[in-house]
């Protein structure tokens, strides 16, 4: 097959992919901003190579003419999540959204591969809208946590070295670093809570920060230069006290006084 036809078959895959990193991103965002609980830790996405399509097309004895509709993972997203229970809760968002038309499941969290591989695979159709017009494209979207993506990536690359080949030494070490995996994530979900309220009071004080700091910089703008730093010296000694609620007391303190600077600037 020609280059220049690989590029006209790929490149709408590529515009897929970014769109849909693009769209997953923005949901990750849309969740900060309204202070909610994101399940999605980090998006990724990939164009397969033509040198792995070859060699799949290859071992799946697929015509090259049919590899679109054969190969379903020529477009590849991946989303991390720090749970296992956020990966059903990404697999109902994926579920819910109409751009998406999901055409097969492949849960491998309850039933792992042999090796030890463990991940949710949602197969979707996408279509991107080119210069010849819509077309309707087939990506993989694969749904892990953190500990499992790390697995899978180390057992990615033995894959490639070996081939069909791996010495039972290297998979029975891969086997038993999966069960390891897997009960690190068991773990992780016993103390869930406690991770999530030390994440939630995180981003609500650098929230509070920022807002500290915005006023600050404003009023640098209509007050007294040593008056602003008086006030500067008093939100370090606050947030040196660590204490949230009279970092919020602070905060609410200033707004008060940036609202009534401002007043008298428009008056």
């Amino acid at each position: 097959m020609e280059i220049q036809l690989w590029r006209e078959i790929l490149d709408p895959y590529r515009q897929a992919v970014d769109e849909l990193t693009v769209k997953f991103d923005h949901m990750i965002q849309e969740h900060h901003n309204a202070g909610i609980y994101c399940p999605i830790v980090q998006v990724s996405g990939r164009v397969k190579k033509i040198s792995s399509i070859l060699e799949k097309c290859q071992r799946k004895n697929v015509p090259m003419e049919e590899l679109e509709e054969k190969i379903e993972d020529i477009a590849g997203i991946r989303i991390i999540c720090q749970f296992v229970e956020d990966i059903e809760r990404v697999v109902e968002i994926i579920r819910k959204r109409s751009d998406m038309i999901i055409k097969k499941e492949k849960d491998y969290i309850s039933n792992s591969k042999e090796s030890g591989y463990r991940s949710y695979h949602v197969i979707v159709y996408y279509t991107v809208q080119t210069i010849n017009g819509p077309k309707n494209l087939e990506v993989e979207i694969q749904i892990r946590t953190l500990a499992m993506n790390f697995w899978a990536i180390i057992e990615h690359s033995l894959q490639y070295k070996y081939k069909e080949n791996m010495p039972d030494e290297v998979r029975g070490r891969l086997l038993r670093a999966a069960k390891a995996v897997d009960a690190l994530d068991m773990e992780m979900s016993s103390v869930r809570d406690e991770i999530m309220d030390a994440q939630n009071s995180n981003r609500r004080k650098a929230g509070i920060v920022s807002d500290i700091l915005n006023n600050i910089e404003n009023l640098y703008r209509t007050m007294n230069k040593r008056e602003v730093g008086k006030i500067q010296d008093e939100f370090f000694r606050v947030y040196q006290a660590d204490d949230i609620a009279l970092l919020e007391r602070f905060n609410r303190q200033l707004d008060v006084l940036s609202e009534s600077y401002r007043a008298q600037s428009l008056s």
